[in-house]
Formats: C-alpha cells, sequence, structure tokens
C-alpha cells in the first residue's frame, strides 16, 4: 500500500446538518471560466452559487474564505476513470473511495468511469453492479461511460434504454484486447450509427489488436519478456492507425467521435487532420502522455518500468509529451483526462515472466490539474482559460453536463476551486492519496496547488487539508444529443441530404465524350454552390477556410479569444498575427510532419500543405509564472 495508510472513511452527513457548511462567500479572488477572467465575489448556498458580483447582501452565519491573490477556477472533470475495476485476473486498487478521495485532493470534483461487462453480459445489468459499487463510496460526483464489448440486438436495445432511463450518454469501444473487449469493424460501424440514432457520443480505444496479438507472439519468441516487450508490441503507428480507421468508419455515418487516450504524435496528428476535414472527432490525452514517456519502460528496475505499464503504452519519443501539449495548447485535441487505473507493485508482479499479464493501468485522478499547469500554464503554452477549458469545460460541454458543470455562473453547481499559482508540492507514493504503493510521477515538482476545493457547496480540502466525507457525491444523470456535439452533425447532415442528388440522364446510352470536354463538363459542376456546400472535408469543426486563410486570435462577441480556434495556416506558412514570431519551448514546428488539407469541389485548386507552427500564447500580463 502507499506510504499513506488507508483513513476511515467518514459517514455521509445529510446537507441539512451541515449548517456551517451551508452557506459560503469566497471574497476577493479572480474568477476564471473558459472565455475569460474577472474580479468578483460568489456566494453559494445549498450547494449551487447564488450570486456573483461585488458588495453581496448575504445572510448572517455565512462563511467566508479569502482568496485574495488566487485564482477561483470550475473543479476539474476527469472524463476517464477505471475505479475498482475486475481486469486482468485482479481488480484495480482505488476503489470509489480512495479514487475520488484522491481526485478531490488534486482538485477534480467530478470523474466519469466505465461499465465495462464481459461479453456476452448484460450492459444492464452490468451498469447496476458498478452502480452499486459507487454510490455510496463517492465523495464527488460522478457518472458513468458504458463500454460495448459485444453486439447483438439485446446490446443495441440496452443502449437504448441506457440513454432513456438511466442518463448514459457515451458508449465505448475497444480495437485492442483481441477476444476479450476487442468489437470488429463491421461491428463497430452498426455500434457508431446505433449511437447516433440514440444521441450518444461513441468513444475508441484505437489500437489494432490483431496486429497487437502477433506482434506480442513474436517479441515473447525472441525473448523479451521485460515491460519493454508491451511498448515493442504496441508500436506508435498501430495506435495511429486505428485512430484513423475509427475516425473513418464514424464519419462514414456522421456520428461524433471520441478518441480515449491519445498516446502519440501520429495519433494526435491524425485527429487533428481529422477535424480540419470536418469530421465530429475529439481528441483526449492523458495526464501521464502529457508529463511522461516511455524510456521509462527501459529502465533496469522492473518494479519501475512495470509501473508504467498501460495501453495504448507510453511512447520512447521523449518529446512526445511537449508535442501533445502543444496539440492540446491550441485545440487540435481538446481536453484532459487520466485513464487513472491502479495496481500495486504485487499486482503488477503477475507479470513477471511475461510483459502481457502485467495489470495495464496507472494514477494520475490527484495530479492531473498540478501536471497540466506545469507543462501547459507554467511553462508558457496555454493561458489559465485554456487551462479551465482543457480540465473541466470541455468535457462537461461534451458529455452534456454544461451549463450545470464545468463554469462559474449563478445556478451552477458549486463546484469550486480556490487554485494557488504559486505554491508548489513535489509528488511522491508516500504523500498521494491513492491506494497504491507507486506514483509514475514520482518526484516531479509542480505549481499551483488546490488550496480548497468545494463540491457541491461543501469545503472537501480546506487550506489542504482533506476532509472528504464517504458517499456525498450524487450520479449525475446526463441527456443525449449534446449541443456541442451535436449541432455540428446535425449541420454535416444537412449539408450532406441537400445535395444527395442523382444526375439526370436521357435513358441509358448517349455519346462517349472526350477527355477535354469531359474536364469542361467538371470545372461546371465543380463551380456549383451546392456542390461546395455538400463537401465533406469542411465542417463546424474544421479550420474557418475564409480567403484561403485561417483566422486566428479571433474573439467571442465579449472580447475574449475564441479557445475553439486553431492555429493552423493554409497559406502555407506561419499565420502572421503573431508578430513577435515566438514559439513554444520544444515547438514541432520544424519537424511535425506537414498536413495537407484537400480542397473541396469549386474550392482551392490543388492540395496545399499547411505547416502547423506552433506559437506560444501569452497570458494577459506575460508568462504563467505571474498571477492575472
Amino acid at each position: 500500500m502507499a506510504g499513506r495508510p488507508p483513513s476511515n472513511p467518514v459517514k455521509k452527513v445529510p446537507i441539512h446538518l451541515q449548517s456551517s457548511q451551508n452557506r459560503l462567500l469566497i471574497k476577493g479572488g479572480k474568477i476564471v471560466n473558459a472565455d475569460g477572467m474577472s474580479d468578483g465575489d460568489i456566494f453559494i448556498e445549498d450547494g449551487s452559487i447564488k450570486e456573483i458580483g461585488r458588495n453581496l447582501i448575504i445572510p448572517g452565519g455565512t462563511r467566508t474564505i479569502d482568496a485574495r491573490g488566487k485564482l477561483i477556477i470550475p473543479g476539474g472533470i476527469d472524463p476517464h476513470t477505471h475505479l475498482q475495476l475486475p481486469f486482468m485476473g485482479t481488480k484495480s486498487v482505488d476503489d470509489f473511495y480512495t479514487g475520488t478521495k484522491a481526485a478531490i485532493a488534486g482538485g477534480t470534483t467530478m470523474i466519469i468511469d466505465f461499465v465495462i461487462p464481459q461479453k456476452g453480459e448484460s450492459l444492464l445489468e452490468a451498469y447496476h453492479k458498478w452502480r452499486g459499487w459507487a454510490e455510496d463510496q463517492v465523495c464527488c460526483d460522478y457518472s458513468f461511460h458504458v463500454a460495448v464489448t459485444w453486439w447483438s440486438e439485446q446490446v443495441k436495445a440496452e443502449m437504448e434504454t441506457l440513454v432513456k432511463e438511466h442518463g448514459v450518454n457515451s458508449f465505448k469501444m475497444f480495437m485492442a484486447y483481441k477476444d476479450t473487449f476487442m468489437v470488429r469493424d463491421n461491428e463497430l460501424y452498426e455500434i457508431f450509427e446505433h449511437c447516433k440514432k440514440i444521441g450518444a457520443i461513441a468513444q475508441v480505444h484505437a489500437e489494432n489488436g490483431d496486429i497487437i496479438a502477433e506482434n506480442a507472439k513474436k517479441i515473447v519468441s525472441a525473448g523479451i519478456t521485460g515491460p519493454e516487450g508491451h511498448e515493442l508490441s504496441r508500436p506508435e503507428d498501430v495506435e495511429a492507425e486505428a485512430t484513423h480507421r475509427a475516425c473513418v468508419l464514424a464519419s462514414q455515418v456522421n456520428c461524433p467521435l471520441y478518441v480515449v487516450h491519445v498516446m502519440s504524435k501520429s495519433a494526435g496528428n491524425v485527429v487533428a487532420e481529422k477535424r480540419q476535414q470536418g469530421c465530429v472527432v475529439f481528441g483526449e490525452p492523458i495526464a501521464a502522455s502529457l508529463a511522461t514517456d516511455g524510456t521509462n519502460y527501459w529502465n533496469e528496475s522492473w518494479r519501475h518500468a512495470a509501473a508504467h505499464i498501460l495501453s495504448p503504452p507510453l511512447r520512447p519519443d521523449p518529446t512526445t509529451p511537449g508535442y501533445l501539449m502543444d496539440l492540446l495548447a491550441r485545440d487540435d485535441l481538446q481536453l484532459t483526462a487520466t485513464d487513472n487505473c491502479t495496481f500495486t507493485h504485487d499486482q503488477k508482479k503477475m507479470g513477471c515472466n511475461d510483459f502481457r499479464n502485467i495489470p495495464n493501468g496507472v494514477n494520475g485522478l490527484e495530479d492531473r490539474m498540478s501536471l497540466v499547469w506545469e507543462k501547459g500554464v507554467q511553462d508558457g503554452k496555454m493561458d489559465p482559460c485554456r487551462f479551465v477549458a482543457v480540465t473541466s469545460t470541455t468535457a462537461a460541454k461534451i458529455f452534456n453536463l454544461y451549463p450545470k458543470k464545468g463554469v462559474i455562473a449563478a445556478g451552477s453547481d458549486a463546484d469550486l476551486v480556490i487554485w494557488d499559482p504559486r505554491k508548489t508540492r513535489t509528488i511522491s507514493a508516500k504523500t498521494h492519496h491513492h491506494a497504491t504503493d507507486n506514483n509514475i510521477f514520482e518526484g516531479m515538482t509542480c505549481h499551483g496547488i488546490a488550496e480548497y476545493v468545494i463540491c457541491n457547496g461543501r469545503v472537501c480540502v480546506d487550506e489542504g487539508q482533506v476532509k472528504v466525507l464517504q458517499g456525498f457525491g450524487n450520479y449525475v444523470a446526463r441527456e443525449p444529443y449534446a449541443p456541442f456535439v451535436y449541432d455540428p452533425i446535425k449541420e454535416r447532415d444537412a449539408r450532406k441530404s441537400s445535395t444527395l442528388k442523382p444526375v439526370q440522364r436521357s435513358g441509358f446510352d448517349g455519346e462517349m465524350v472526350s477527355k477535354a470536354q469531359a474536364g469542361i463538363q467538371n470545372i461546371k459542376i465543380s463551380s456549383s454552390s451546392e456542390v461546395r456546400a455538400a463537401s465533406p472535408q469542411v465542417g463546424p469543426n474544421d479550420l474557418h477556410l475564409q480567403n484561403n486563410n485561417v483566422e486566428e486570435g479571433s474573439r467571442t462577441p465579449s472580447g475574449v479569444r475564441n479557445q475553439q480556434e486553431s492555429t493552423f495556416s493554409i497559406a502555407g506558412g506561419e499565420s502572421n498575427s503573431n508578430p513577435t514570431g515566438n514559439t513554444s519551448p520544444g515547438s514541432p514546428s520544424t519537424n511535425r510532419p506537414s498536413v495537407k488539407l484537400h480542397a473541396p469541389p469549386g474550392g482551392f485548386s490543388s492540395a496545399v500543405e499547411a505547416r502547423t507552427a506552433v506559437r506560444i500564447r501569452q497570458p494577459p500580463g506575460g508568462r504563467s509564472s505571474g498571477l492575472w
């Protein structure tokens, strides 16, 4: 177990008995949302934000928290966890109590975990089983995705029931774990089609399971049985190929796609390129892929190497974390998670003689917020508003929790963090709140501390002291057809349906035309506005292609920079919106493969290359070491 022994959980106390916790006033901090920052006080009552402003008139008996010199941010949302998951002959050691306690300690106030049925198991029965595990343990709010590990008419019907009756709006499919969880392409196609029909978002674990199985056999036959064999059997191309394949399949039925745990440059580039082409796809790097790398698999300590095993694996290229952070900063990747699935050293030793038997999973729930701040904001790659977007707001919008979650606004849930950007902490298994005895971020020092964490109006971290209540969290049902996801889907459908028209011909004979005549005909077709509008390569998640240029740094009507704008330029060079020419540290602008933007009919005359230069986005007032 970890250096900190597990404590006896505090039993849940009804909210009406917590008189000192019923009302809170947070004074003097800088309020940070994804679309801007402002000064103001926040009055909280009965778990909700009641009022934001200055000189608020509040009832007596209200506790006041002084937030001067601090940032007040929405509580983090981790949309990818695996607590007490039965997996590979054991169970992940963080249960719903220790896992959510660790989450709160780091500033995360909601998780979305995964129900993963065995092949042939009822999705509904599995869902109720997971709810039973979680309900009396969770310290913060939670929800569930459900995995589809097999396909039948029963599964199809149960997916619809989960959406209509249980608030599930996301389903995950595995393209890996052959013979256990993996589904085939024909099944994926049908599942994507059904997800769209019921208003859900499809998620994929993108790796080629067939290739992995064959690679693993060859590597073991060559005498490699240690942790390094894990990465060797699952190379970067295997992840990128499956990511591309999933995007193509989803696009064919215009189903929104969410790629979980993007671990490599190549997979990140695929997501970025498909978004440019108009696909509605979202990419999720995790704390591990943003903060460490796969060189750890070649460490001479078996324990150290095995602790880092997860799938897809970390990549040996040490520049990968910085590259993924660059993609995240400019919205080529959209949000962060953890894939938190912890195992102790004794559990990892199940694979001491064969890397294929090492339980896959790492930590991250407690450290994600600080790591993203350190590697993103502190290093000057994103400002605090983008930090809020990638750790909270975008997840809330994708999974239809917004504006209940993911924003500081009147009427929203009182899930808040008072964040001290100047304080630092050093990560260690000796001090973390996880149940495991290892931490893959051991020894890293991060700026950014959750000094206060408020869950549903209750102070759960008080001046750095964790004071959670077991069972205090609630299940949050999520409606289908999230506008952030399905509005662009509807627009693509409308464009397609308006232009799917047959060619009018007279009979089944006619003349053969010359190549020159055919070319003239094609030019006429290309000039048709209807055909241009039907192009599948330009959509609402695309670059804004106007006058062969990309407008960067555009602002919302309120004057705040639009976090969804990309920095790609189709002019063949860097956008001139950054006259200083600054680039972020470790910028991939000189070594990133160029991205081809193929012109729609009637659009650009040929394919043009976009050099995707990365430019530092300095926050107001300078680098992230300051406070805005």
